[in-house]
């Protein structure tokens, strides 16, 4: 049975597009994808993304836990602060990507994607300890992401909390428009800034209105995931189950920057060593078509000669750039000694470039 956030009546009655994401019915956009992209990185953007999942660790053994589950070094979290991290299995393919933040001493918060809470929660119950005590509160919590340059001017409005001594990645309690027990992160997923928001489910609907009701002034947006999709493109951030998953390995994927394989043991680190030692075969790579043809999920990426390299894993077109992009796996010595692919739906052929990501300077866009 689908679900539906608190915020359900709101997305219909704004006349959003709503489809089912992850069990979830989620609204795809409003506007349209271009245009609360685009304010997105020159104003705000208000995203309801309370799909996602989150589950608290605690215990004498809670660091011990997730160091065990996780590729980051949890170690080195202070209270308060949040980290981008991995989920791996023995043979060091990506369970998933999420974020842990540090609330206390001994408390954790795990924030993982909506399409795989419940194989994560199987995991991370299969390898606790009788010190580390869990608890799933996805159904309780309700998330809004409050993205774009002009965030900080409009949550200002709603908090007394020094949101602007808040650091990237750095987290805080406070109270949102009269809510209290509000974890406001300086985290997101557009490139853009801005601010996460992760309140008690009843509280939801009346934070999201006054933050809409006082943003409008200053151009805030309503967003979907459609441009939620474009902004984490643009940025070249993984979306899992399309640039990411089992069959990937962190250092394919260009995560080794969040797998820490000196630290203490963890799930699938021995494998990665030795994928590290012996070298990749195949890396994940960004690129811009030549004409405005997209290349979807699944197309397949030819060398000069017509013969398959490749796959793509996800592809779009560029509200900034205004032209396709996309990412994808090819062999890590073509990638070295090229710069020129073909992307081929099976029926037609289409030039493309390797590029670096991310694709734009974000800088280059807000107001």
């Amino acid at each position: 049975m689908t679900k539906l956030t608190p915020l359900y009546d709101f997305h219909v009655n704004q006349g959003a597009k709503m489809t089912d994401f992850a069990g979830y019915m989620m609204p795809i956009q409003y506007s349209g994808i271009q245009e609360e992209h685009m304010a997105v990185r020159q104003k705000a953007g208000l995203f309801d993304v309370s799909h996602m999942g989150e589950f608290m660790v605690e215990g004498e053994d809670a660091l011990a836990v997730l160091q065990k589950i996780t590729t980051n070094n949890v170690k080195s979290l202070k209270i308060g602060q949040a980290q981008y991290t991995l989920m791996t299995n023995e043979e060091g393919g990506i369970i998933d990507d999420l974020i842990i933040y540090r609330l206390d001493e001994q408390k954790y918060l795990m924030v993982v994607n909506a399409s795989n809470i419940k194989k994560d929660w199987d995991w991370l119950i299969e390898n606790k300890t009788l010190n580390c005590r869990t608890e799933n509160v996805s159904e309780q919590t309700g998330l809004i992401a409050l993205q774009g340059p002009k965030a900080i001017q409009i949550l200002k409005r709603l908090t007394d909390s020094d949101i602007e001594s808040l650091e990237y990645y750095h987290c805080m309690m406070g109270q949102v428009a009269g809510a209290s027990s509000v974890l406001i992160s300086a985290t997101g997923y557009t490139g853009s800034g801005g601010f996460e928001l992760y309140i008690n489910s009843d509280q939801l609907v009346s934070v999201w209105n006054d933050i809409w009701e006082i943003g409008q002034q200053e151009g805030l947006q309503l967003a979907g995931l459609g441009c939620r999709d474009t902004l984490r493109l643009e940025m070249g951030y993984c979306l899992y189950g399309n640039d990411i998953d089992e069959t990937t390995s962190p250092l394919e994927a260009g995560l080794g920057w969040v797998t820490k394989l000196k630290k203490t043991d963890f799930i699938g680190q021995s494998a990665l060593i030795k994928q590290k030692e012996k070298g990749v075969v195949r890396k994940l790579i960004g690129f811009k078509m030549d004409g405005k043809r997209v290349a979807r999920s699944g197309y397949n990426i030819l060398d000069g000669k017509g013969k398959v390299v490749g796959e793509v894993r996800s592809g779009t077109f560029s509200p900034c750039l205004q032209t396709p992009i996309g990412l994808g796996y090819i062999p890590k010595d073509y990638e070295i000694n090229n710069k020129r692919i073909t992307i081929s739906n099976g029926r037609k052929n289409f030039d493309a470039e390797i590029v670096k990501t991310p694709f734009i300077n974000v800088n280059e866009y807000g107001n």
